[in-house]
């Protein structure tokens, strides 16, 4: 598997482009911005892009994908159903941050509507890319529509804003649930194992073990 991680945005978020060594086969996870230079890589290293792969539908997470979108118009774009009602309001996000109207242009947050999802990520299927295989699992809490993707074989999944080193997704927005979230760690993520490498939304990488031992929300649970 091969791992690009493009830190897009002001909330340095992060952009993957994720392919498959023997077919360069590849998605994009969560293009926040920079598409164009994210496009180039992708060129230059004879990649086929499948999807545009959306953990989620905050702003941060999906403000290039019209613009990567533009690049390569025959992909797929993937998104649970329940977040399309946010990912479709992605002009009027930054409301939901307390940001008044007028200040979007400055602050780099004025977004067209995005181009129309192609179809639904379903709880538990199998998403092929070349020869990886994804399992996809729902998990709300951060958002209604959450999902994460684990490749079991290369021991690696791709959690959104679901779980950080040291630290967990924010539920103070919209659709968002603690409890959710917490359920969503709990029963569907930490039980791919300790030995899984996770790749978070947001800062390093780290692993479920880790987290389990030294996360303040987990470890005084393990």
């Amino acid at each position: 598997m091969i791992i690009e991680t493009f830190v897009t945005t002001a909330f340095q978020q992060n952009t993957r482009v994720v392919a498959c060594e023997r077919t360069l086969k590849a998605i994009c996870i969560d293009p926040g911005g920079r598409a164009y230079e994210i496009a180039e890589y992708i060129r230059r290293n004879n990649f086929d892009l499948q999807a545009i792969a959306l953990t989620h539908g905050h702003l941060d997470h999906v403000g290039g994908v019209a613009d990567l979108h533009r690049i390569f118009p025959n992909v797929e774009i993937i998104l649970h159903k329940e977040d399309e009602p946010l990912y479709y309001a992605l002009p009027e996000q930054p409301l939901f941050l307390g940001i008044p109207r007028m200040s979007f242009a400055s602050l780099g947050l004025e977004f067209e509507t995005p181009p129309k999802v192609t179809r639904n990520w379903e709880d538990k299927e199998i998403y092929k890319l070349g020869l990886l295989e994804f399992e996809i699992r729902h998990c709300p809490g951060h958002t209604p529509g959450h999902v994460v993707m684990c490749e079991r074989r290369e021991k690696k999944i791709f959690v959104g804003d679901c779980l950080f080193a040291g630290s967990i997704g924010r539920t103070d927005f919209p659709g968002g649930s603690y409890e959710k979230l917490m359920d969503s760690i709990l029963n569907k993520i930490l039980p791919f194992g300790d030995d899984v490498v996770v790749y978070s939304g947001h800062g390093p990488e780290t692993t479920i073990g880790k987290e389990k031992r030294t996360n303040p929300f987990l470890n005084a649970l393990f």
